[in-house]
């Protein structure tokens, strides 16, 4: 029987205090045992997390109904959205992140959870959030649930300029390889229109927004949109994104699995999740100076 809730916070915060406590005594050995149990453990957590809220996470994802509409109202279709109570910044680009299901820009991040969810995100709060999470990350190791980080490029093992990743990702899926970004984009689209399919079933019309969105990605997918049709169709957006991801996939899944495994080899957890420094960086770091 698979642990509660409960019962993975426990031995997260059970974890997280073995893992000072083998920091503190230069425990190499132990540390990394530790920060491995960890993070099974987050997965777990994140796994049943997802469990309690319900088939694809349906809890998470939706938007409260809207104000019921009066008789005379015509087609439902939300324009505005209510507000509620302040949402940190971390938490709003981890929704928008876990719809899209890759790694986005901010600019994709700010209009996915504009298009989605009851607050704004404001995207200039977005320039200093990977360096504020990698500064926590190396201070606490695995204390958070998820962290917001870097994708990596393929060859240097970088940080992808302008994007942004979950931590709860595997190395394959942040790692950006010359088909990536376009894999990524038909990924986007199907996780688009995968949320605004899962509010027409729980019966609250998507917000203007979103069918805006959706529409973007499906005006530069083969097969994807009807021009005579007044909005695109979801499921023929999955299908049409399906079928060209089938044509990039098994070269760029090789390019990312390969990079993946330099990546567990030659960088440490931080550089796994926020990239490893630039040359030009290390050149600094190495001689003081750079001429």
């Amino acid at each position: 029987m698979s642990a509660s809730l409960e019962e993975l916070e426990q031995r997260l915060s059970h974890l997280r205090t073995e893992l000072r406590g083998a920091v503190r005594a230069r425990d190499k050995a132990e540390t990394t045992r530790i920060r491995r149990a960890l993070r099974e453990a987050e997965a777990a957590w994140e796994h049943a997390l997802e469990s309690e809220a319900g088939p694809d996470g349906e809890t998470l994802l939706t938007e409260p109904p809207a104000p019921q509409a009066s008789a005379t109202a015509g087609a439902p279709r939300r324009k505005e959205r209510p507000t509620h109570g302040s949402i940190p910044i971390r938490e709003q680009v981890h929704q928008a992140l876990t719809l899209l299901g890759a790694p986005a820009s901010p600019k994709l991040i700010s209009s996915t959870y504009d298009a989605f969810f009851s607050e704004p995100l404001v995207a200039t709060k977005l320039a200093s959030l990977r360096r504020d999470e990698e500064r926590s990350f190396t201070a606490q190791g695995y204390a958070r649930p998820y962290y917001i980080c870097a994708a990596l490029t393929h060859d240097r093992l970088v940080p992808a300029r302008g994007l942004l990743a979950l931590s709860t990702w595997p190395v394959e899926r942040r790692i950006i390889g010359p088909l990536s970004p376009r894999a990524d984009f038909l990924t986007h689209a199907v996780g688009t229109a995968e949320q605004i399919q899962r509010l027409t079933t729980a019966g609250h019309p998507a917000p203007d927004a979103a069918w805006r969105l959706l529409r973007r990605f499906a005006l530069t997918i083969p097969g994807a949109h009807d021009a005579a049709a007044p909005e695109p169709d979801p499921a023929r957006v999955i299908a049409a994104a399906h079928a060209e991801a089938a044509v990039h996939q098994q070269e760029d899944d090789q390019q990312r699995q390969a990079a993946a495994q330099r990546a567990r080899t030659q960088l440490t957890d931080v550089q796994q999740l926020f990239g490893a420094a630039p040359m030009r960086d290390a050149l600094r770091d190495a001689s003081g100076t750079l001429s």
